[in-house]
């Protein structure tokens, strides 16, 4: 059901503390703290005891102890303490997740722990550059799988119908679309010419009439979307490479979606722009449009879950599915190969 071996968003920094809090990630339950230091920890979250969940528990110092019988936890997951005896059972000991802090947010990987490597974390260009502002939100719960986001994340035609007072324009509707596969992922883009610019984007735009605008939808194994939108006067868009200097509007979206089971799934977004770095009244606005956006999409995937489990025909595909049915297809390929990997006789 997931790719395990790989990085996922645990939660916002902020959102880590040295109070125990239970996550849930892949259907696992996991309690997450701080040391003393201030790095993020991550175990399972059941006392190997009785069960009890370790986040029910109190922090000493580096460890976590048990709420139950007071048995006690390193970061690594190690049992230290066993009071009433001096002996320590071998297999008192939880699961240990390696866990990192990157551009705000906590990683975690999901698999086998000797292949983590901190280096594959998703890389956000710009993200300390002073000339870039950035603007977020809050994690957002969607109730759906997460794959139903990674469909809607590759498919730039929906703007048109879920976003005709923010994000869409008339030229959304029909112009044909590129799908790309890569070795990470899967990309389908597209550049519209000679249109007018979307509501949302006038007030960042800096120029004046129609616009030339480019749809970058990229979305990688397993459940992480940059989404790039290119503004420059009409007749001088076409080639991202070569845009007209200081006439073009650039904003990167960052979405990351952590599957906490089969059909819940938390949301984590941010974006990244190249005009008007120190605004914090044009961060505001972007951020609320953006949650309007995102709510709006929000309410259309949970019908569609809904639509998907009752469903009493097949559903069909057309012509703007191609670039989701491409990235389903090679992420079902990495499950399954993860899983014949680690389970051959099995598989």
């Amino acid at each position: 059901m997931y790719l395990r071996n790989t990085w996922y968003v645990a939660a916002w920094d902020s959102e880590i503390t040295r109070e125990p809090r239970q996550i849930k990630v892949l259907g696992e339950k996991i309690v997450t703290f701080r040391t003393e230091a201030g790095d993020p920890v991550a175990l399972m979250d059941a006392c190997p005891h009785r069960k009890l969940p370790l986040s029910k528990g109190r922090i000493k110092g580096d460890n976590i102890e048990c709420g139950y019988h007071g048995l006690t936890f390193d970061c690594a997951g190690s049992c230290v303490r066993v009071p009433g005896q001096d002996r320590i059972p071998p297999s008192a000991n939880v699961h240990s997740y390696p866990v990192i802090s990157r551009y705000g947010l906590v990683w975690i990987w999901m698999g086998d722990p000797a292949l983590a490597d901190p280096d594959t974390i998703f890389e956000v260009e710009h993200f300390d550059d002073p000339d870039w502002g950035m603007n977020r939100g809050d994690a957002m719960p969607f109730p759906c799988n997460y794959l139903l986001i990674t469909d809607n994340l590759l498919d730039p035609s929906h703007v048109a119908w879920v976003h005709q007072s923010s994000f869409g324009s008339a030229a959304c509707e029909e112009e044909p679309l590129t799908v790309t596969g890569t070795e990470s992922g899967v990309i389908v883009s597209r550049w519209m010419y000679d249109t007018e610019v979307a509501p949302f984007y006038q007030k960042l735009v800096p120029f004046e009439g129609n616009c030339d605008r480019e749809q970058h939808y990229e979305v990688r194994y397993p459940s992480l979307a940059y989404i790039k939108a290119i503004f420059t006067p009409a007749g001088t868009g076409g080639d991202a490479s070569n845009l007209p200097e200081g006439q073009y509007f650039q904003m990167d979206s960052y979405n990351f979606m952590t599957p906490v089971d089969e059909k819940t799934t938390r949301y984590y977004w941010f974006q990244m722009r190249n005009v008007r770095p120190g605004d914090d009244e044009i961060a505001k606005y972007m951020s609320d449009s953006v949650l309007i956006a995102f709510n709006e999409d929000r309410d259309i995937l949970i019908e569609v879950q809904k639509g998907m489990d009752e469903k009493i025909t097949r559903n069909i595909d057309i012509a703007i599915d191609a670039g989701p049915l491409l990235y389903r297809r090679r992420l079902q390929k990495l499950i399954d190969a993860e899983a014949k990997q680690e389970d051959p006789e099995n598989a």
